[in-house]
């Protein structure tokens, strides 16, 4: 299999240290970042057919940058004055750090735990067990929330955002080696824009289980996936990847 153009299916990079651009430079590979999904904030109006008001809560749980700029934004829309007591609590710490975009940081009560995922979250928030907890999530989200049952937390669930596919312009090519793709809505985005794709001499490559399920459950192919012990990583896994491939030639 001879591969020179590989399809990442995300934002292209806001610096030029990624690894991405090292395995291209490594591999004589050609990179194309291309999402082949976007978000979408909803409207104030359907926001409120959710029944959710806002004022009735003491605390927001936050698990991606995209979750505090539509809650602000909606909040703005809905003209609720955010209280300065409100408490913030975040998966990591860079997240904690994108609310300086909204708040004086300082000035707030924010907690974080280290490692991004909502199961060491749990923790911090049944420690503060008498806060009612607003949880932005959007349509498609990967966090389990039977988690947070488990840990008796009083919270509700609000969806501010959406996940819709990112269509390619009539025409458009799907000439790629390698396509690689980081949530389910990317995989129904490809058999949306291209019904009729042979994925023949085409590999693809993964991000997380409900991802690799995906590929599965659409009938196509696996060729690998991440993160695993030996590849952590999405630029790691497709590194692996290449090597091998050149290797067997």
């Amino acid at each position: 299999m001879k591969i020179k153009k590989i399809l990442v299916s995300q934002p292209k990079p806001s610096s030029e240290k990624s690894p991405y651009y090292d395995i291209a430079n490594k591999y004589g590979v050609e990179l194309i970042f291309r999402p082949f999904i976007r978000v979408e904030g909803l409207s104030a109006r359907e926001f409120r057919q959710q029944k959710v008001n806002l004022p009735d809560f003491t605390a927001i749980i936050f698990t991606a940058r995209t979750a505090i700029d539509n809650f602000f934004r909606l909040a703005e829309e809905l003209r609720y004055a955010i209280p300065d007591d409100l408490k913030y609590f975040c998966t990591s710490e860079s997240i904690a750090l994108y609310l300086q975009k909204y708040i004086v940081y300082r000035k707030r009560k924010i907690f974080y735990c280290e490692n991004g995922k909502i199961a060491d979250l749990v923790p911090l928030l049944a420690k503060h067990n008498k806060e009612k907890y607003l949880y932005v999530i959007s349509d498609v989200h990967k966090e389990d929330l039977s988690l947070l049952d488990k840990g008796k937390i009083n919270y509700t669930k609000a969806i501010m955002y959406r996940t819709v596919s990112n269509d390619f312009e009539p025409g458009e090519p799907l000439d790629y080696d390698v396509l690689l793709f980081f949530s389910p809505a990317g995989i129904n985005s490809l058999k949306k824009n291209f019904p009729d794709f042979d994925q023949t001499n085409v590999a693809i490559g993964t991000f997380g289980v409900t991802t690799a399920k995906a590929v599965n459950d659409a009938g196509l192919r696996l060729d690998f996936q991440a993160p695993t012990p030996q590849t952590p990583s999405m630029p790691a896994a497709l590194e692996q990847f290449l090597k091998e491939n050149k290797d067997s030639k």
